[in-house]
């Protein structure tokens, strides 16, 4: 029997302890690792999923919650919780995340792409727990996947932060940061279209508008028909119900008021952001499909200016009034035209939308049609702010188009002024059989 000297077995374990000190993880077959506790490398910034991390695989119990101090009930194994955030570097990107665990033990596993790195969370509050490394090959937003494996308790973890270091973290990193306005974050930036319009008084607005197959995801407004007191548009209101809206602001002193309604239209008042008079149309309108809509705004010379909307239905090849609205102590034509696009379910907000205008005019009030071809590109404050990047606006087949939401790289200055070809079509519209 070969006898083995204590100096080379004490020699042998000590090069095996210093291999897995000194090696950043150790590869469990494919692209998934188990990292050893020892490697820490520098963690700089803290990202907090209050603000940043949305719910993009939803389980079969219902959890877990995003709130303002973060992940919250997260019970469900199939829920996939995905935290956001832009790096205007490449290079290494270290990750690592700052939790409390709740009773019991728990595992979970942290994807960036195909690399996966498994987490076994650290007992306590404001923990934290290194998961790995990854390269980043190109400056852009970078999308990090939570999923649990296993836990004794009833629940995985409350995590408050993703946190992040390493060359590709230096220097600017783009997330929401502001607790005061998460909800506006994870809604993501409303952008728009500022129409040019010639200065004489205007009477009528004509629209088209095409929400391309695929981008009509829940919680998106389309605005078609926008003015300085109000706006008409389309809705994804739920899984199974659509709207055609139409609203008029309330003015400092006074409250806007309904004259008549379509068939089938809802009515009354609406509060939050501002207050007004609110009417819509249930009505299930379809992604691919281009509609019409038009509005009136004309003074009554008695202190008030109506407005009235119509839309354009295509299967019944007719126009069908949404509502007419009167607006006290207000003497105005329309002005200040625009579009929009919005999402307004925060839950919803890594969603991409996207939608084309086009064909718009205005009829002045001598009985003109002129064609709109020129628009500036803005955006609200959350883009401003540098809170998200998402957003984009420009021409596509000689329409403009608005883009926002699920964090793509090709952003578009804003302010940014955009033409198209003129058409020199008025719309055939015989106004005196509008109902």
């Amino acid at each position: 029997m070969k006898i083995i000297k204590l100096k080379t077995i004490i020699k042998s374990r000590i090069a095996l302890f210093l291999f897995f000190f000194l090696t950043t993880t150790i590869s469990l077959g494919g692209n998934i690792n188990l990292l050893p506790t020892r490697a820490q490398p520098e963690i700089n910034k803290a990202i907090p999923l209050g603000g940043n991390a949305f719910i993009t695989q939803k389980g079969k119990s219902g959890t877990p919650k995003i709130t303002t101090q973060g992940l919250k009930n997260w019970s469900d194994f199939m829920s996939i919780i995905s935290i956001f955030f832009r790096v205007e570097r490449s290079g290494e990107l270290h990750l690592g995340i700052r939790s409390e665990t709740v009773p019991g033990e728990a595992t979970i596993k942290l994807s960036v792409g195909k690399e996966v790195f498994v987490v076994d969370l650290s007992k306590g509050v404001n923990k934290t727990d290194f998961a790995g490394s990854v390269s980043v090959a190109n400056p852009g937003y970078v999308r990090v996947d939570l999923q649990g494996i296993k836990r004794t308790g009833t629940f995985f973890a409350n995590i408050s932060d993703l946190l992040i270091g390493g060359a590709a973290s230096e220097g600017s990193v783009i997330f929401a940061n502001d607790p005061e306005n998460f909800y506006w974050s994870r809604r993501g930036p409303s952008c728009h279209l500022n129409y040019t319009t010639p200065d004489e008084d205007k009477e009528y607005f004509y629209s088209e508008l095409t929400v391309p197959k695929g981008e009509d995801k829940l919680g998106s407004y389309f605005m078609a028909n926008g003015f300085g007191e109000g706006y008409m548009g389309i809705q994804v209101n739920s899984a199974t119900e659509r709207r055609i809206l139409f609203s008029v602001w309330d003015p400092d002193n006074g409250k806007t008021t309904l004259i008549k309604k379509g068939t089938g239209v809802h009515a009354g008042g609406f509060g939050g952001e501002g207050t007004g008079g609110q009417s819509y149309l249930v009505f299930n309108w379809k992604a691919g499909v281009t509609y019409k809509f038009l509005t009136r705004g004309q003074p009554d010379n008695k202190g008030n200016t109506i407005y009235t909307s119509w839309f354009f239905d295509p299967d019944r090849d007719s126009w069908k009034l949404i509502a007419s609205w009167k607006r006290p102590n207000t003497h105005t034509w329309l002005t200040r035209f625009h579009g929009f696009l919005e999402n307004f379910i925060p839950n919803e907000g890594y969603q991409e939308r996207k939608a084309l205008w086009g064909n718009q005019w205005v009829r002045l009030a001598n009985g003109n049609w002129v064609e709109v071809t020129e628009c500036k590109f803005t955006i609200d404050a959350t883009g401003r702010n540098k809170q998200r990047m998402d957003y984009a606006g420009g021409i596509e087949n000689n329409r403009f188009f608005l883009r926002m939401g699920g964090f793509f790289n090709e952003t578009v200055l804003p302010d940014t002024k955009f033409s198209k070809a003129r058409s020199q079509k008025p719309p055939g519209i015989n106004l005196n059989n509008l109902p």
